[in-house]
């Protein structure tokens, strides 16, 4: 029987939307000691990491343990054929997530090459401490229509593939735990998480608002209300309950 793979710190790729932030709360609640890394790809979408830094230090102020470091990859997208990255000048699709039109969202590889970098980091933490480092990725369910890197293969074939690149993976997992479920879900256990570790409701609301889903913001950093991701976050809002607190261009979507 296999040995099981108990850790007291994580890596978390914060993109700053409602997965990897739900993602991280998980963490916190389970008592870990969280690295958080951030990803400059060229996004559109930048403000998520602006949000994705107010929520770390918010949590900081609370006394968890996390750090932040934002990693620049503009080089390694540039030459992208993805609607969201902007050099490419490629106008992000409105629709639904099971439209064709959202194909042009995919980044080619890039949640493989996220997970490569934050698990090489993972491997030299875990030796430079002498501790198990387990390594997390946002993906959920959701995502598998349109993106292939998101999908339970990939994380399956990447985490096989990471365990024979180095003498010392026995020290680091790699796990993806909202990958069976819907966004919905996602966002349930974030709130369970925060339920948990005693925030307030109006705590609560401040971390969420800081998140970020939209690929299409106006500059004034609005979500569009539009694009597949905004539509996926507000029935997941409306799921459990909730108005969800960012601030929307379009009226409409909420009726």
């Amino acid at each position: 029987m296999k040995k099981k793979f108990i850790s007291n710190k994580a890596i978390v790729a914060l993109g700053g939307g409602l997965d990897s932030t739900c993602l991280l709360l998980k963490l916190l609640s389970e008592g870990k000691a969280v690295r958080v890394y951030g990803f400059n790809y060229g996004q559109k979408h930048q403000i998520e990491l602006k949000k994705a830094k107010r929520n770390v230090l918010f949590l900081q102020q609370k006394g968890f343990q996390l750090s932040f470091q934002e990693i620049n990859l503009v080089d390694v997208f540039a030459d992208n054929t993805s609607s969201l990255v902007a050099s490419t000048g490629i106008d992000i699709p409105h629709g639904n997530y099971n439209e064709d039109s959202m194909r042009s969202t995919v980044v080619p590889l890039r949640n493989v090459i996220f997970s490569s970098i934050i698990y090489s980091k993972a491997i030299n933490w875990a030796v430079h401490s002498g501790e198990n480092v387990v390594i997390a990725l946002g993906l959920h369910s959701g995502d598998h229509a349109v993106y292939p890197d998101c999908r339970p293969e990939s994380h399956k074939a990447c985490k096989r593939a990471y365990e024979l690149s180095d003498w010392n993976s026995e020290m680091v997992d790699y796990v993806a735990p909202f990958v069976k479920v819907d966004k919905a879900q996602v966002l349930a256990a974030g709130l369970k998480a925060m339920r948990k570790m005693g925030f307030s409701q109006r705590e609560m609301m401040r971390v969420l608002a800081n998140t970020h889903s939209c690929y299409d913001p106006s500059p004034k950093g609005e979500s569009c209300g539009l694009c597949g991701t905004c539509q996926e976050r507000l029935q997941a809002f409306a799921a459990n309950g909730l108005k969800d607190p960012v601030k929307y261009k379009q009226s409409a979507c909420f009726e």
